[in-house]
C-alpha cells in the first residue's frame, strides 16, 4: 500500500516549506506505460506512451549520428522512490544528504514516465562524467527536437546536484 506524498514527508521528517522552498512540484503517478526500452540485461524501462514514442526517435536519430545512448532508469513508483530513501538512510546516510540526490516520495520527474537517466557505453551508472562525452553535446544540441530537456543543471531552482544524464519529455 501506498503511502499519501504528505505522509511519506512525516515519515522522512521533512517539511513542506522544504517542498516550498526548493520549489519541488509533485508528480502523479503515471497510469498508461509502455516499454520504451530493453536493457543488455533484461530488464525493460517503461514511459509514457508518447515519451517512449520520441524516446526511440530521439535513440535512433543519435545512433545515425553515431551515439550510443541507453536508458538506466526509467519510470518508478512512489512507494520504489521511498524504497529507495530508506535503503540510503538505513546505509548511514542523512536525510538532507539524501535529498540532494533523490526527489522525496511524490516529487520526482520519474513517477510521471517521462523522465529517464542516460548512460553510454563505458559508464555502469549515471555519473557527472557523462557531462564530457559525445553523447552529452548530441544531447544538448539535439534531444529539444524530440521534446526532452535536461532537468536537473548546475544550480538548478530544486536543490538537486546537476545530473547531466537526467532529462525528461517536456515538449513545449
Amino acid at each position: 500500500m501506498s503511502l499519501s506524498p504528505n505522509q511519506y514527508l512525516a515519515e522522512f521528517g521533512l517539511s513542506s516549506r522544504i517542498i516550498r522552498e526548493r520549489n519541488l512540484v509533485l508528480f502523479e503517478e503515471a497510469e498508461w506505460l509502455e516499454v520504451a526500452e530493453v536493457g543488455d540485461n533484461g530488464k525493460e524501462y517503461l514511459l509514457t506512451p508518447v515519451a517512449a514514442k520520441n524516446w526511440r526517435r530521439l535513440k535512433r536519430a543519435a545512433a545515425a549520428d553515431g551515439e550510443s545512448i541507453f536508458i538506466v532508469s526509467a519510470f518508478r513508483s512512489i512507494s520504489r522512490q521511498a524504497d529507495i530513501i530508506r535503503g540510503r538512510l538505513a546505509a548511514g546516510e542523512s536525510i538532507e544528504q539524501i535529498i540532494k540526490r533523490f526527489a522525496p516520495p511524490g516529487f520526482s520527474e520519474h513517477h510521471s514516465g517521462r523522465a529517464v537517466d542516460l548512460s553510454i557505453p563505458g559508464i555502469a551508472k549515471p555519473e557527472c562524467e557523462f557531462e564530457g562525452s559525445t553523447a552529452f553535446d548530441w544531447l544538448r544540441r539535439n534531444a529539444g527536437r524530440f521534446g526532452y530537456r535536461l532537468s536537473y543543471p548546475r544550480e538548478n531552482t530544486h536543490g538537486y546536484r546537476y545530473e547531466p544524464w537526467h532529462w525528461c519529455y517536456r515538449p513545449l
